[in-house]
């Protein structure tokens, strides 16, 4: 049966969402799913082999010009294009308004979760069928209980993300062996400080003698990669990459150290062994998902210093 996926956003939601996907593949092969989500999260979407196909949309940038005629003529076709699908079925898996408003594109009815369950209480009275998940948990767990009780499976065991990049997201010119620093976040309140950083990477190279690879997203971003690379020589700038590239750089990793950013989740989809440094958000709430190969330090007005980084990357190195 041909499914539409509605999880619009950010990239850590949808990189949450891929271990609900991986169930439904094994449970569920029959369906045909397909994902809408915003354009700037689209290859995250295109990770997990199931997805057979993904619509980009951009309501980011619609929604500041809504009265412009190309606006209107954007959406009207992706308006279109969901119906000429004739989906059997449709998951909004994300519960806010303006998901269950675009879930309804598709001119068929949609499920998601009960008013006691959605981030909105307002998106419920979009849905056909409605389920109840207990809040509370992580978004990996609710999204996996959800897709179940949708498709009519039992999850269980462990989390599998299932990502693999595809051909043309492969970065060819790649260290043989290397460890990635993600030492770039949303805010100046969650980086890590500088002479941590510097005191860290050395101890790093001085142990295992491989070079650490910082990816950037914006100039400030890349110029405080240039500045770490100008004093420690092993240290790499990446070239600006795009998800696909990124995670293929993450897989690769002989470990990944980083603060609280989306790409710390998509090293934890990769399956590499990886520390998550937080300074100015909860690790219960954001963090990644704790297990053998990785480890939250810090919290909200905590800085982990480097020797409990250092602790934290021996342990599940030797786990990983």
């Amino acid at each position: 049966m041909k499914t539409l996926l509605v999880r619009l956003s950010s990239m850590g939601d949808l990189i949450h969402t891929l271990p609900a996907v991986s169930d439904l593949a094994r449970h569920r092969p029959d369906i045909e799913l397909h994902w809408l989500c915003e354009a700037a999260f689209a290859d995250i979407a295109r990770l997990h082999p199931f997805v057979a196909k993904v619509y980009p949309m951009r309501w980011r940038q619609w929604r500041k010009r809504l009265f412009q005629a190309a606006v209107r003529q954007e959406m009207a076709a992706l308006y279109r294009n969901l119906r000429y699908e004739a989906y059997g079925q449709v998951l909004d898996s994300q519960s806010l308004l303006k998901s269950a408003v675009f879930a309804r594109f598709a001119g068929v009815p949609v499920m998601g979760l009960d008013k006691n369950s959605a981030r909105e209480r307002l998106a419920a009275c979009f849905y056909g069928r409605t389920f109840a998940v207990e809040k509370g948990r992580n978004a990996v767990w609710r999204n996996r209980r959800l897709f179940a009780q949708a498709f009519g499976y039992q999850e269980s065991g462990r989390a599998d993300f299932g990502i693999a990049v595809p051909e043309m997201g492969r970065l060819p010119e790649k260290p043989p062996a290397y460890f990635v620093a993600l030492h770039a976040t949303s805010r100046d309140s969650k980086l890590w400080a500088l002479h941590y950083w510097l005191a860290f990477l050395q101890q790093l190279y001085d142990t295992y003698r491989l070079p650490v690879l910082l990816p950037w997203g914006s100039i400030e971003e890349r110029q405080r990669a240039e500045k770490i690379a100008g004093q420690l020589p092993f240290v790499q700038v990446c070239p600006k990459l795009d998800l696909l590239q990124a995670a293929d750089v993450l897989q690769h990793a002989r470990a990944v150290i980083g603060v609280d950013t989306g790409l710390l989740h998509l090293a934890d989809a990769a399956d590499v062994p990886l520390v998550g440094i937080y300074t100015d958000s909860d690790p219960d709430k954001t963090g990644v998902q704790p297990s053998e190969r990785a480890r939250n330090l810090g919290g909200i007005g905590q800085m982990p210093e480097p020797a409990q980084v250092w602790q934290a990357l021996g342990e599940v190195l030797a786990n990983g």
